[in-house]
């Protein structure tokens, strides 16, 4: 098992499990701190390769993924990495796509689909979760597997 993340570092949030994940904006540059192990990078188009372990999930800036069936899976890949990995979220600016995606999480961790949203906005960042569609999207993410 991996060190998990720092509970006070900059975007660390923590699941009500106990988990923990890391969300931040690219566009910012890396961070101090530890590397993370895998990676789940939300973005329009492919990154450049990190040297640790990663996905890319098309997703369009302010919209919503390409392929919400292959959403699913990233996403609950990434939750269950949580448990013994660092596990990173990230989109250009860390907010939009990010929020949505850990507020995705929180519903796999069984935060109720109608408040994971607020819990992400009070525990990772305020203005996380940027469109109606994003929020619609985390109140329908656990039903539409």
């Amino acid at each position: 098992m991996t060190a998990p993340w720092d509970p006070a570092a900059p975007g660390v949030l923590r699941l009500p499990s106990g988990r923990l994940v890391r969300g931040r904006g690219l566009r910012a540059g890396p961070p101090d701190g530890p590397a993370p192990t895998y990676a789940l990078y939300l973005l329009g188009r492919p990154p450049a390769a990190p040297p640790w372990e990663f996905r890319w999930l098309r997703w369009p800036d302010f919209r919503l993924p390409s392929d919400r069936a292959g959403a699913y899976r990233l996403l609950r890949e990434a939750w269950r990495r949580t448990a013994t990995d660092r596990v990173e979220l990230a989109c250009r600016g860390g907010r939009g796509r990010t929020g949505t995606a850990l507020a995705c999480l929180a519903v796999l961790d069984g935060v109720p689909p109608a408040a994971a949203v607020a819990f992400v906005r009070r525990h990772y960042h305020p203005r996380a979760v940027e469109t109606p569609w994003q929020a619609r999207y985390v109140r329908r993410f656990d039903a539409g597997r």
